[in-house]
């Protein structure tokens, strides 16, 4: 999805996901909430065959991506695989909302899925739709009470309702989709931030990458100063500024090179380290990091990219780690790659997940990802703590994250 720089990014946003029954009114809301006409409503069943996406505004609650799923109730092989595919937006969802029909009832379709969305921890909301035909609704509005749900009546044709549907959205909202500022915690006003931007050939001309923008977003957000600069000019940067900066961010590839040129009173990480934290479990990163080392060759290494980009000829996630790793192993390893949505639901196989920084999806979906690793059993670590690890410098990377050095020294230690 292409985004301005005046966009809140896709993978910031809060995802709300709406699931029920085909012909329950799931498209019809999703324009009831919006106010426009996002999505395609048509009386025939299961004219939403794949989750579908759209970025945008509802307010007053602000940014969010509402994905429209097919209907639980499908049927046929094909049906089959439209569910599957409606049950794996669950690892994306920050809020879910049932439709409930009550001209067609609540049975096993219904309950199994408020089974599955409160298992994940997923707030959750039964939407008690077409009130305009069915106005009493009290039936609909117990089976849902007694299974622990918020609920709301609405009309999605006339509207009736909706105002409400929305206040109950945000209370329902889960405190963290509001996700955690990147660096806001580690700057104070007036603090300056130097960061080390070399100029991606992956990036198209005239833009920096996702998360250095979001970077920058983010010191200028807590009232500090960002000072740019590519990798060839960060030591004369910072001789040349009038007192040394609070933090220097470089990016993973020129990670070498800026940890030489700051000085080691200065805290220093980079971009993917940031984001480690931002959108996973920075300290769950730095225990796949330490696994490094027992890795043997032979074994077997996904590779996940959280998007889908033109690779270059060193690309890193397809060249460099592949490279690092094999030199760092001291022999041949198998690895194997997945970009975007396709995330393997086997991963028992695999001694080590590399994942991205993660720009491009929700904090909801790379936790999700990080659980499914852990109940694997495989370890996974990010691009950002994989490159500090390789080249010697992670407890560098590490100083102005506390708890997450203090790991990595006590798993170094055992």
């Amino acid at each position: 999805m292409a985004q301005t720089f005046n966009e809140t990014p896709t993978g910031s946003r809060l995802h709300i996901a709406i699931f029920g029954r085909r012909n329950a009114g799931k498209s019809s809301l999703i324009n009831a909430l919006t106010g426009q006409q996002a999505a395609i409503v048509s009386e025939v069943a299961g004219t939403t065959t794949d989750p579908v996406r759209k970025a945008m505004e509802i307010l007053p609650i602000g940014p969010v991506v509402i994905i429209d799923t097919a209907g639980i109730d499908d049927t046929g092989a094909l049906g089959d695989a439209r569910v599957a595919r409606t049950l794996r937006v669950l690892e994306q969802t920050d809020l879910a909302l049932l439709v409930l029909d009550p001209t067609a009832g609540a049975d096993g379709y219904e309950a199994d899925l408020a089974t599955r969305i409160k298992g994940r921890g997923v707030p959750l909301i039964a939407v008690v739709n077409k009130i305009d035909i069915r106005p009493d609704d009290g039936e609909m509005v117990a089976w849902a009470r007694e299974r622990g749900m918020a609920v709301a009546s609405v009309s999605a044709i006339t509207g009736e309702g909706i105002e409400l549907l929305k206040q109950t959205m945000i209370k329902n909202a889960p405190p963290s989709w509001a996700e955690p500022s990147i660096l806001g915690d580690l700057v104070r006003p007036g603090d300056t931030v130097v960061m080390c931007i070399p100029i991606d050939k992956a990036a198209p001309k005239g833009r920096l990458i996702l998360p250095q923008v979001m970077a920058i977003r983010d010191v200028l957000d807590h009232d500090a100063c960002a000072v740019m600069v590519k990798e060839r000019e960060l030591r004369y940067a910072l001789a040349n500024l009038g007192k040394p900066p609070k933090l220097v961010i470089t990016d993973s590839q020129a990670l070498l090179k800026a940890a030489a040129d700051t000085p080691k009173d200065v805290l220093f990480t980079s971009f993917s380290i940031l984001f480690a934290r931002y959108k996973g479990d920075l300290e769950e990163m730095v225990r796949g990091a330490m696994s490094i080392s027992r890795l043997e060759p032979g074994d077997k290494v996904l590779i996940a990219e959280a998007c889908t980009h033109h690779r270059q000829p060193d690309d890193i996630g397809k060249v460099q780690i592949p490279r690092w790793l094999r030199q760092f192993v001291g022999g041949e390893l198998e690895f194997h790659w997945s970009a975007g949505g396709d995330f393997p639901a086997d991963l028992a196989t695999y001694k080590l997940v590399v994942h991205c920084g993660a720009c491009m999806i929700n904090r909801q979906e790379m936790l999700s990802r990080i659980g499914h690793a852990r109940e694997a059993g495989v370890p996974m670590v990010n691009y950002g703590v994989l490159l500090a690890t390789v080249h010697g410098l992670l407890p560098r990377a590490l100083e102005p994250f506390p708890a997450a050095r203090l790991l990595a020294d006590e798993e170094q230690e055992f």
